[in-house]
């Protein structure tokens, strides 16, 4: 009875062991996976218009980017995309011609705006002197999960700036409430691209 008692308990702690050591190296791989993708992340200016991009995984890739942090949980960033052909090329229209250049292969174009008087207000308030641009904070913090997401998934993005704010709220239906804030890119890199320069870590980081 006792041996019995034994051999149980000493197969029940080699299957702790086994999950803790399990669970530790799980935690490793996504530690290095994680990081993988965060080295690998790029602009990409060179596109692969041979590959496509579903509405099914573009839709997986912004549930994710849901995930992202907000003022409050006041989630004011929104997102419009171009997928299809006549709308992508809408698109490509409107972000200059270098950055027309840029992505020309790219199969999706991701409008990015965020919702007026939300972050950074309470009761309708501005709360400090930033006022709405917590709104433009937490946008970028949502573009920030869709580049890594993106990533993730194998797919490579370019945020661009230079976009024509009114012809984009004409294309898709932009309410004056929301700000447009960029232009991002989805699609796949058509060579890899060079490792850039970065400043000085004790430049842009202080310690007291």
């Amino acid at each position: 009875m006792y041996k019995k008692i034994i051999l149980c308990a000493a197969v029940a702690l080699s299957a702790l062991t086994g999950c803790n050591n399990d669970g530790g190296n799980a935690v490793q791989r996504e530690k290095n996976s994680f990081d993988e993708v965060l080295l690998s992340r790029r602009s990409i200016r060179s596109y692969d218009a041979s590959k496509t991009i579903s509405e099914a995984e573009v839709r997986e890739l912004l549930k994710a980017v849901q995930e992202a942090p907000s003022w409050a949980n006041q989630q004011p960033t929104k997102y419009y995309v171009a997928i299809s052909k006549d709308k992508v090329e809408a698109v490509q229209n409107l972000v200059g011609e270098n950055n027309k250049r840029n992505v020309a292969g790219a199969p999706v174009l991701i409008v990015s705006t965020f919702e007026k008087g939300k972050s950074g207000f309470f009761q309708g308030n501005q709360t400090n002197e930033i006022g709405d641009g917590w709104g433009a904070y937490d946008n970028g913090l949502s573009n920030c999960y869709l580049i890594l997401k993106a990533r993730a998934m194998g797919f490579d993005t370019l945020i661009m700036g230079m976009r024509e704010s009114d012809s984009l709220r004409q294309v898709f239906n932009i309410p004056a409430e929301e700000t447009v804030m960029a232009v991002i890119s989805l699609g796949y890199r058509k060579a890899e691209p060079k490792q850039p320069q970065h400043r000085p870590f004790d430049d842009v980081v202080k310690f007291f």
